[in-house]
């Protein structure tokens, strides 16, 4: 996995948004952060866009969006063609989305989460690799859905 990440937030998400960055950046993470930069309210359809085009461009491998819930996040990314989000508020989701989906973007609510369990979850995605076989014809098949390209 390309060790670059894209990162995001709404108003909600700004606070654990920094402390995730450090904790990557601690991690040998490259972090391109996405916005929003207060905590103004922030349109978040416009920054998971951006989040989820750095991904499909290219510049970067993965994404993490962060919002009060991580349901408007999600809804956003997994409107995008070559996303596979993934809204998690526990380990194991973040663990098991990674091996059997190839999710490439993590949705987390920072109103529903502490940091320590936010690092932890963002600790199981960037850690665990895609176990491909029996589950690329799964993922391939959700790729095929029709999604809007932007």
């Amino acid at each position: 996995m390309k060790k670059t990440m894209a990162i995001g937030n709404d108003h909600a998400g700004l606070e654990l948004k920094l402390g995730l960055i450090k904790y990557l950046e601690e991690q040998g993470w490259q972090c391109i952060d996405c916005g929003c930069h207060t905590p103004e309210p922030a349109a978040y359809p416009e920054i998971g866009i951006d989040v989820c085009g750095k991904i499909t461009s290219g510049e970067a491998g993965v994404g993490i969006l962060i919002c009060g819930s991580g349901i408007g996040m999600s809804m956003v990314a997994n409107k995008l063609a070559g996303i596979r989000a993934a809204m998690c508020s526990e380990p194991l989701s973040a663990h098991y989305t990674r091996l059997h989906n190839d999710a490439n973007v993590l949705c987390i609510g920072a109103r529903m989460i502490g940091s320590a369990m936010a690092q932890e979850i963002v600790r199981q995605f960037i850690s665990t690799d895609f176990e491909g076989g029996r589950h690329i014809p799964r993922v391939s098949a959700i790729d095929a859905l029709g999604v809007e390209k932007r």
